[in-house]
């Protein structure tokens, strides 16, 4: 379901039993702390059935309440503040050990992303970008790092890659200006998404260039501009965006592009090498003197 779940429990709400209203004014009022709970303990919260929450689910046509939960959870993220963040985190977390918990969640990240990409979208992508005229990488807030490492290697692959600086969305615009057909603009954002990285991702695909969105689901606002999406998993642990899974992602994705310009990049390595050892004899040769 593509829609927002708290959209469709309003729109259905006037088609509910008494005990589903009650359950669906408790997600309505406090979907932060319902995204978390369990059937058993949803339905003891607002003191109905565990059955009746399962049928709740099932009549807004999730194929289950851990379907309807998931939509919960991906919904909130985009939601919540960072002191909601942190409270939902600490009520999730308890006792439990914070390195195991948060690693775990890493690891399930990382397997849902590599089950879930679509092999022939990421061929595409790979080739959209060798292809490329010019190629643009943009990231906000925090995933401009994960822009900024995919814009380190780029940058030893290829010899006409820019990495948007976000300060202002005039600045952003301003360095897409010459942006068009046969450019590449790689857009990451995910969950709370960036305005500025929507807006370039719109310029970008208006003027013609090809829109690769690594973000993380179809709902994404990115989505709807993008010629190729890279989906990967995030999550939020506490106030923190993980960003484990979309990094992976994006290693793939430098691997496989690496592969196909395996030529130019010996090439790249070999003057590197050449730089390298010319610098140590003149560092030496300083040091002498």
């Amino acid at each position: 379901m593509s829609k927002d779940i708290l959209s469709v429990i309003q729109s259905n709400m006037g088609t509910f039993s008494k005990g589903q209203k009650l359950i669906a004014n408790f997600i309505l009022e406090s979907y932060d702390k319902a995204a978390f709970m369990t059937a058993s303990k949803l339905g003891k919260t607002v003191k109905v059935s565990e059955s009746t929450v399962v049928r709740f689910a099932a009549e807004l046509g999730y194929d289950g309440y851990p379907a309807m939960q998931k939509a919960l959870q991906e919904m909130i993220r985009s939601k919540l503040t960072s002191i909601q963040r942190i409270e939902v985190s600490n009520d999730r977390i308890g006792d439990h050990d914070i390195l195991s918990m948060v690693m775990q969640s890493d690891i399930e990240k990382i397997h849902m992303t590599m089950e879930e990409t679509d092999r022939e979208e990421f061929a595409q992508a790979v080739d959209a970008i060798v292809n490329a005229k010019r190629i643009y990488i943009l990231g906000v807030r925090s995933a401009a790092a994960l822009a900024s490492f995919l814009g380190f290697y780029f940058n030893l692959i290829f010899d006409h890659v820019t990495i948007v600086h976000t300060t202002s969305i005039s600045e952003v615009f301003e360095q897409l200006l010459r942006i068009g057909p046969g450019d590449v603009v790689i857009g990451i954002s995910f969950p709370r998404y960036s305005r500025r990285t929507v807006s370039a991702m719109q310029f970008a695909h208006d003027r013609g260039a090809t829109a690769i969105a690594l973000t993380d689901s179809e709902t994404s606002p990115l989505v709807q501009y993008s010629t190729h999406r890279l989906l990967a998993k995030s999550d939020m642990a506490s106030f923190v965006d993980s960003l484990v899974a979309p990094l992976s992602l994006i290693n793939a994705l430098i691997v496989s592009i690496g592969r196909k310009k395996n030529e130019d990049l010996s090439k790249t390595f070999a003057d590197l090498e050449r730089i390298w050892d010319e610098y140590d004899v003149y560092e030496k040769v300083e040091a002498s003197r």
